[in-house]
């Protein structure tokens, strides 16, 4: 089991927050409510039920918190937890994605299976429809494998069409990619995309999902999932989508939590090209080759303060030729914002100037 030294607790306070994730009706909001009244998950499962009710929690949970089920959820995932190459990382461990961190419903628990070092990598998602042409899947994988070899790690959902072809761009460049799921990590889905979970995490990307372990397919929780996507990533390229695709939930999140939107155009004769249009027409930006996609993320780096005339170097190297630094530290040392940091590091390490090992960035010595 992961958990960062600086965030060790209790194996009670353990265990009372994965009782009260598994609560159906208390998402992160709800959560993080809890949390702030009574200070631990413990406190909150001893707290009265007019506690509770004070709080507006629904008036359900105060029963079910100490029921079998809820009890047997927890139990089971610390058995999970267990095994070699599975995580729970939590919104105030100091390995909770940084990005992810700054939404307001921000996932209180994600489970990982794989590598969660991997989250620490400037991320990109790629996103499309299910139903993609064989055009849409081509160019979603070659897209995804230019950017892994660019250096970034390739988030997407692992549905079928433009999301398989994206991790599979990002393997076949022998990088690193994430998998999002809308259903619990024991609940591979599509079950035809469980080969290409194993080979994710066997090269040294992960799995993730805020959901509980067994948790099965529901409509409802895959726009739920896009919020994640997008908050890990620096931006999110949709490749192929209808006017009613779930990319287009992913795109309009993206943009309102403050990342790149990017769109690739196709024929108005295509139906999967309508959706890319019209995310265009907001202002999406039109992407005909990776060189589009770098220009924006640069627009990321242009609030760092510029290097004197006298010291030609770069500010983030000066600061990585003084100490190591997580990339949240030089955020702060800067001044810059974590996604301005991100881009800029990921242009440093493709031009072979910094390096990152364990979650900290270090300059590399010619």
């Amino acid at each position: 089991m992961s958990l960062a030294p600086s965030a060790c607790r209790s194996p009670a306070e353990l265990e009372a927050r994965l009782r009260l994730h598994a609560l159906p009706e208390i998402g992160p909001r709800r959560f993080a409510g809890l949390l702030a009244a009574f200070s631990s998950a413990s406190a909150a499962l001893s707290a009265p039920a007019s506690a509770w009710r004070a709080l507006g929690m629904p008036s359900g949970c105060a029963e079910a918190r100490r029921s079998a089920r809820v009890r047997d959820s927890a139990s089971h995932a610390l058995r999970w937890l267990e095994a070699p190459g599975r995580h729970l990382l939590m919104w105030d461990d100091p390995g909770y994605p940084a990005l992810l961190a700054e939404l307001a419903d921000a996932p209180p628990l994600l489970f990982v299976q794989g590598d969660p070092q991997a989250l620490e990598r400037p991320q990109l998602a790629v996103v499309g429809s299910r139903r993609a042409s064989r055009p849409g899947l081509d160019c979603a994988r070659a897209f995804a494998r230019a950017l892994a070899e660019g250096g970034f790690a390739i988030t997407s959902g692992l549905a079928l069409g433009i999301d398989g072809a994206a991790h599979e761009g990002a393997l076949a460049a022998g990088g690193q990619t994430l998998a999002v799921l809308g259903t619990g990590l024991e609940r591979i889905y599509p079950s035809r995309h469980r080969d290409l979970a194993r080979r994710i995490t066997e090269q040294g990307g992960a799995l993730l999902s805020e959901l509980v372990l067994d948790c099965a397919p529901h409509a409802a929780n895959f726009p739920r999932r896009n919020r994640i996507i997008s908050g890990l990533s620096l931006g999110v390229l949709v490749v192929e989508a209808s006017p009613s695709s779930g990319s287009l939930i992913t795109a309009r999140m993206a943009a309102e939590q403050g990342r790149e939107v990017y769109a690739i155009p196709g024929s108005i004769h295509h139906p999967g090209a309508r959706g890319c249009h019209e995310l265009i027409r907001q202002g999406a930006t039109l992407v005909e080759s990776i060189e589009h996609i770098l220009e924006g993320l640069r627009g990321w780096s242009q609030g760092a303060p510029a290097p004197a005339p006298e010291t030609p170097i770069h500010p983030l190297l000066a600061l990585l030729r003084a100490a190591p630094q997580s990339s949240e530290a030089l955020a702060a040392s800067s001044g810059c914002t974590l996604p301005q940091v991100l881009a800029a590091l990921t242009e440093l390490e493709v031009a072979g100037e910094v390096v990152c090992e364990a979650g900290v960035w270090m300059h590399r010595a010619r």
